[in-house]
């Protein structure tokens, strides 16, 4: 029993079979002693170029930015120098203001998470939402309860500055259509630039 199709399928076949470097290939070794991973690596901070520094500077001051082609029209996120829809080039694609509105695609609540900082946020919501705009957008919920979540529910971006002092667009219920019932009391603030 346990096998696929029959009446108890847990997915233990599945991890009998995996072979087993996958997974020793993914933790740092020395002799027979895993070594720890830094703590020094951050897995949530971008790594800020000429290209996307116009984004970074945009989110300090309280602002998301898309880029929108225009040849076909048609907006993209994340931020890349050619239009994925048509292939025009960089040329052809610039920088515009999102209007900070998206629903909800679809979330997960992470409640185990490893990799530095995120074992201090643990349980977070893990989401991706269609902003306003048209293009889909992997962030994270606050401010809700995730009992509170629903396909299509109505968000606003927020800002969050981490201790690096990046300020990284999230999203929580739009403060105009009805709040959800039991929010979680608040962890982003608006950046600086933006309180203004």
């Amino acid at each position: 029993m346990g096998r696929a199709g029959t009446e108890r399928d847990d997915g233990a076949h599945l991890a009998r079979r995996a072979p087993r470097h996958v997974l020793a290939d993914l933790v740092p070794r020395r002799g027979d002693r895993t070594v720890p991973v830094s703590g020094g690596a951050r897995h949530d901070l971008p790594e800020t170029d000429d290209f996307t520094r116009p984004y970074w500077d945009a989110a300090a001051h309280g602002r998301l930015l898309l880029r929108r082609c225009g040849d076909c029209g048609r907006a993209h996120h994340y931020p890349r120098e050619f239009c994925p829809h048509c292939w025009a080039g960089e040329d052809r694609v610039t920088w515009e203001t999102a209007s900070g509105r998206a629903a909800l695609y679809t979330w997960s609540v992470i409640h185990r998470n490893d990799l530095p900082p995120f074992g201090t946020r643990v349980p977070y919501t893990a989401a991706v939402v269609d902003l306003a705009e048209g293009p889909r957008m992997m962030t994270e919920v606050v401010d809700c309860d995730a009992a509170d979540l629903r396909i299509g529910m109505p968000l606003t971006v927020t800002f969050r500055e981490s201790a690096d002092g990046v300020w990284v667009a999230v999203f929580r219920p739009d403060a105009q259509s009805s709040p959800p019932q039991g929010q979680s009391s608040s962890r982003t603030q608006d950046p600086p630039a933006a309180r203004r």
